[in-house]
């Protein structure tokens, strides 16, 4: 029987600006920096590959001086509504019923609340009162593809159930805006915010794309790489610049022995489902793959259209690719980058 991936759907928030419209907020934040670090900065924004983002804030308000209890408040309230929206339509997409979910697994790294995400929908949409649920806050980018392992394995165990993980994120609320470091600034270049739900079954009756294959692959001595510093103002990018070339020296391992396990080779896959973190992480992916005749267009269009949205972005990939309709046996790997430093794949066949 398996497990599936029945539905994928997104929601954004109601703000957005386009880099050109970035520039002038931009410019003001940057009185009285040295004219050459100015250019420097508008050249990272000019070349992030990212032509729009979108926010759950005011974009004058991301550059406001607020205190971190006031941003939280705001990741909060917009967190609940976005989490709703999408969760409402992905199940209008699987043409399910609320009730009929037994699982719920919310995902976010960029604000803190307690109660988790999935209590205020576990009330608002009345789900059941036995649901099971599982609040994913620590592991950055790579956690929707980690909710979904985590789901997977859950509806592994429990045949005839079905399981949803929502993936919801506001990297704009983590802007510093007394910290002119790169990390900060290349974090404010690439990341936007937005929501993303992927349900899966383990239900005989339910279609999808199944998943053939799952695994976890952690770095060694790489802890420093990327994460958050909880500082006075907030959540702190910590972001290293040897990222891309640290994921390029470990791609072999990471992608290779696990297609191998299940008798294949990186030419077998169909559709690369990658999370887009950034310029040069894209441009790395792309490096390695260019010769085997594949391509990342549907990851480096997620990236133009909405930056880099944390754990919710490669579930946008993901979704571009299934509503392409894949043919009947065609694979996909997914895979995501995050904090720790480690790597996320699943390997699903259409």
């Amino acid at each position: 029987m398996g497990v599936k991936i029945k539905a994928v759907a997104k929601a954004l928030p109601e703000y957005s600006r386009t880099t050109e419209e970035v520039m002038p907020l931009l410019e003001n934040w940057l009185v009285g920096q040295d004219d050459r670090f100015i250019r420097k900065v508008k050249k990272i924004f000019e070349g992030a590959m990212v032509d729009k983002r979108y926010s759950i804030m005011e974009p004058i308000e991301v550059f406001t001086n607020t205190s971190f209890e006031q941003r939280n408040d705001i990741y909060v309230r917009e967190v609940i509504k976005l989490g709703k929206k999408v969760l409402d339509e992905a199940l209008k997409k699987a043409d399910w019923k609320p009730e009929t979910l037994d699982y719920i697994i919310t995902v976010s790294c960029t604000g803190i609340m307690i109660p988790s995400l999935d209590a205020y929908l576990i009330n608002s949409l009345k789900l059941r009162q036995d649901i099971v649920r599982l609040p994913v806050t620590e592991m950055g980018c790579a956690a929707g593809i980690s909710g979904m392992i985590y789901a997977k394995n859950f509806l592994q165990a429990n045949p005839g159930k079905r399981a949803a993980v929502i993936a919801v994120e506001s990297p704009t609320a983590t802007f510093q805006l007394d910290d002119y470091s790169m990390p900060n600034i290349v974090s404010a270049a690439i990341f936007g915010d937005g929501a993303a739900c992927v349900l899966l079954s383990s239900h005989e009756n339910d279609e999808g794309p199944k998943i053939l294959a799952e695994e976890m692959y952690h770095f060694y001595d790489a802890i420093h790489m990327m994460g958050f510093k909880l500082v006075n103002s907030g959540l702190q990018m910590v972001l290293d610049v040897e990222v891309p070339e640290t994921i390029a020296s470990h791609f072999p391992d990471i992608i290779h022995p696990f297609l191998e396990k299940h008798n294949l080779k990186i030419e077998d896959i169909d559709h690369l489902i990658f999370h887009p973190g950034g310029k040069k992480i894209v441009q790395t992916v792309e490096d390695l793959f260019s010769g085997l005749g594949k391509n990342i267009n549907d990851t480096k269009e997620v990236l133009r259209l909405y930056g880099n949205m944390s754990s919710a972005t490669v579930l946008y990939v993901l979704e571009r690719v299934m509503d392409n309709k894949p043919k009947k046996g065609e694979k996909g790997l997914l895979l995501s980058f995050g904090p720790g430093f480690s790597a996320q794949r699943i390997l699903i066949e259409f």
